[in-house]
């Protein structure tokens, strides 16, 4: 990790990546389910994936069953303190 990373960079640059190359990812989906805000705050999200909430859910739960729930909220978490973090960076 660069010295100065922000929490949450990874899953930032993974769903950014993955929506340039037009993969759904967990990634990609936490990525446009954020899409409004990480506009506002400088982050482009070129062609967010469409329902990425209910999606984002549903991958999880293939991928992880009933600890689907934990992951979610804890994907959501770490978006929020990126978000928190690139907001007092600026």
């Amino acid at each position: 990790m660069p010295p100065f990373a922000l929490p949450g960079d990874d899953l930032v640059a993974t769903g950014l990546q993955d929506l340039a190359r037009g993969v759904v990812s967990a990634e990609a989906l936490l990525v446009s389910l954020a899409a409004p805000r990480l506009a506002y705050l400088g982050v482009a999200v070129p062609n967010p994936l469409p329902d990425p909430e209910l999606r984002l859910y549903r991958l999880l739960a293939e991928q992880h069953g009933d600890g689907a729930h934990a992951r979610y909220n804890a994907m959501v978490r770490r978006m929020v303190s990126y978000q928190r973090a690139v907001a007092c960076a600026r």
